[in-house]
């Protein structure tokens, strides 16, 4: 028998077990896919050690994965398959036992049809245990997507309550239907209450013109368009985040017990929206050795990977600092944005747009239309004291305010 383990080393504080995705009994080759973890970060596949048959489950789905942990056990003798156990019972109820909507009769081709869910699909109906079967699907040629899933999993848990005609006032009754957490959502929450427990949050806020970074963009981004990258504002403020360091290094730590431990390497995250599936953080590794087009090149992978879910553990690690534009969706202005634990600052970028600015023009003030967003810099005041955190801001601006239109 063969044990198959939990990874000592895994990216996130808590790992638990999403889905096996094989069963007691079945069949299984070396480095098959055979259970899915996931942490509060990341999600992986856990393959299997050695070609045999399953023959124990010993962590159940939703159950917690420690590292080093026994998952299952494979028996790699061959002969062993005809004395398969039953396969173990479930873990939960299923949660579509009511009849499903969007549902539809089986057909000669839905066996065909389950073999062309895309990664993402497969997991959630895994997770949820979901016959794919009896799901309608609303892509190209009848492919069931992601969205399909989440709303036969939404609709199968609804509780309405009955309302007839208009409620009378001070009732009390309140319509409503429930949609319970996934994964990922607990975890974020775990994630920043511990943030706000631990560290003392203070925010500070500057103004930034970026009218040279716009200037700068629109005289450079066919050049790097012919070379294969784009051209983002991001790649902007993760270059002068890097270079803001020189001046406060404290910024790029983390805080110990008894003492500040001072990254020489720059590894910056940015925060990237997944819908209503929530926020991941991929990480761009050494950036003060990188150009803008290598920053910009790196995003752009990251990025494409993240929401295509195929982001790796490694992807997500060793982070020093976060950016958070949270202006892309329209925000002008977010405050305390939560520290990514255990780095000590998180930049938060708002919406970028047009405002009338006071500016000195041959010696007068004058009115002046600009770009202008606001960037605030939320500290661990732990580590980081007022004077450090205006410096690097004062820094950061001047970086994005002055940006030379040669720099590439």
């Amino acid at each position: 028998m063969i044990d198959v383990l939990v990874p000592e080393e895994q990216e996130g504080t808590k790992a638990v077990v999403r889905a096996w995705l094989r069963q007691v009994g079945d069949r299984v080759e070396l480095n098959d896919p055979l259970v899915e973890l996931e942490t509060d970060k990341v999600a992986m596949e856990v393959p299997a050690p050695a070609a045999g048959v399953l023959r124990e489950i010993l962590l159940q789905s939703n159950e917690d994965a420690i590292p080093g942990a026994i998952l299952g056990r494979i028996a790699v003798e061959a002969d062993d398959e005809e004395h398969a156990p039953e396969p173990a019972p479930p873990a939960r109820e299923r949660v579509a036992s009511a009849p499903i909507p969007h549902a539809r009769p089986s057909t000669a081709a839905d066996a065909a049809r389950e073999t062309r869910l895309s990664p993402s699909v497969k997991r959630a109906v895994l997770q949820h245990d979901i016959d794919p079967t009896r799901i309608e699907g609303s892509g190209k040629g009848g492919r069931i997507t992601r969205d399909d899933v989440d709303r036969v999993v939404a609709e199968a848990t609804r509780v309405q309550q009955p309302v007839e005609g208009i409620l009378p006032a001070g009732t009390g009754d309140i319509r409503s239907h429930s949609v319970p957490h996934d994964r990922m959502r607990l975890a974020i929450a775990d994630n920043m209450l511990a943030s706000v427990i631990q560290a003392p949050h203070v925010t500070a806020v500057f103004e930034a013109d970026f009218s040279a970074i716009i200037a700068h963009r629109e005289a450079h981004k066919t050049a790097f368009a012919k070379k294969g990258v784009k051209l983002t504002y991001t790649a902007y403020l993760v270059a002068a985040a890097a270079e803001a360091m020189k001046v406060a290094p404290a910024i790029n730590s983390r805080w110990h017990a008894d003492r500040l431990e001072l990254y020489d390497d720059i590894n910056i995250g940015v925060g990237t929206a997944l819908g209503t599936k929530g926020l991941i953080v991929p990480v761009l590794r050494g950036v003060q050795l990188l150009s803008l087009k290598g920053i910009a090149g790196g995003l752009e992978a990251l990025i494409e990977k993240a929401r295509a879910e195929k982001l790796t553990s490694a992807d997500i690690r060793g982070g020093t600092f976060t950016i958070s534009n949270h202006g892309v969706s329209g925000s002008l202005f977010a405050a305390p944005i939560i520290i990514n634990q255990p780095q000590s600052a998180i930049l938060g970028v708002g919406k970028l747009e047009k405002r009338v600015v006071v500016r000195e023009v041959g010696g007068s003030d004058a009115m002046l239309i600009r770009p202008m967003a606001f960037v605030s810099l939320t500290i661990d005041h732990r580590v980081v004291d007022g004077h450090q955190t205006n410096a690097w801001l004062t820094r950061f601006v001047e970086l994005i305010e002055n940006w030379p239109n040669g720099a590439n």
